[in-house]
């Protein structure tokens, strides 16, 4: 062994694993490395990574454009749902209107003296009327508010 004298820095070698262990994972790194090395497809063929960008950009485009029709296609679902509900219901309705009108028809025949004048109802000739607005009475301030002194009896 060799003596150094004190404050001297000595490089010591560290083992390091057998060049037969180390070959084959470097190899295979190396193999992996340089199969997905964008830059050195870009140095080797400009053309061709340019071209890669291109697909890239159109895969992204395409995936982008898949989402929003996905998205249109749903909304547009569920509003033909909601028209189609309003359809059965309104086909509902009219169903129990000619039920209505033919039950009337039918008693207004058996009431009436001459029922060959009565003419059959049919829809195209029955008049829609909009429903009547309900009469809210006034807030009263006191009792005798909204009493005219007409309704008052005499005596009272």
């Amino acid at each position: 062994m060799r003596s150094y004298p004190p404050g001297t820095v000595v490089a010591v070698p560290v083992s390091s694993p057998s060049r037969a262990n180390r070959a084959p994972r470097q190899r295979s790194f190396a193999l992996i490395q340089g199969s997905l090395s964008a830059r050195k497809v870009e140095r080797q063929a400009p053309w061709l990574a340019s071209l890669h960008r291109v697909a890239d950009g159109a895969l992204s485009g395409l995936g982008l454009a898949v989402l929003g029709l996905s998205a249109l296609t749903l909304h547009w679902q569920g509003q033909w749902t909601q028209a189609y509900q309003r359809l059965e219901t309104s086909q509902v309705l009219e169903h129990r209107l000619q039920e209505s009108a033919a039950i009337l028809e039918q008693h207004h025949l058996g009431v009436a003296r001459k029922p060959g004048r009565l003419v059959p109802t049919s829809a195209e000739k029955l008049v829609y009327l909009p429903a009547p607005v309900p009469h809210r009475p006034a807030a009263m301030g006191s009792l005798l508010a909204g009493v005219s002194p007409r309704q008052i009896l005499a005596g009272y």
